[in-house]
């Protein structure tokens, strides 16, 4: 398991966070382990990984709506994705080839992984989803 990885996984023991589920990728130069876990909002359980390696980079990616692309909605989801990834800093967001709405927030480390920069970054996600995630559903039901 790489050093962040193990951080990472100290700390939640540390403060007792037991909402992770932990995969090390088998076969993986940069041995990534992925952490998952929910975010609760709006009543909706959003499926939310932490991705780590031996880069100097930390990875949440959240997934706000599944197949979220419709001909309906395109023009404006994709507008609205484009404006949101412009405006806020920390957070990216895009669709997969399979029409998924993602956002993702990249980590940049000090010389070892802390635990609570990590950890303190999901308040600022929780914060924001609450405040804007019926927005982007409301785009996405458009035309439905």
């Amino acid at each position: 398991m790489n050093k962040n990885a193990e951080a990472f996984k100290d700390f939640l023991k540390e403060k007792n966070i037991d909402v992770f589920e932990m995969e090390e990728l088998e076969g993986d130069q940069q041995q990534t382990v992925v952490f998952r876990s929910r975010i609760t909002t709006e009543g909706q359980q959003l499926p939310t990984v932490v991705i780590l390696d031996e880069s100097i980079f930390a990875l949440v990616r959240v997934q706000i709506s599944p197949k979220a692309l419709t001909e309906a909605n395109q023009l404006a989801l994709l507008k609205m994705v484009n404006e949101e990834s412009a405006s806020y800093k920390p957070f990216k967001f895009y669709l997969t080839k399979d029409g998924d709405l993602m956002m993702d927030v990249c980590i940049v480390l000090e010389e070892e992984l802390k635990g609570d920069t990590i950890y303190t970054m999901f308040s600022f996600i929780i914060n924001y989803l609450e405040e804007n995630y019926r927005r982007f559903m409301q785009c996405i039901w458009q035309g439905n």
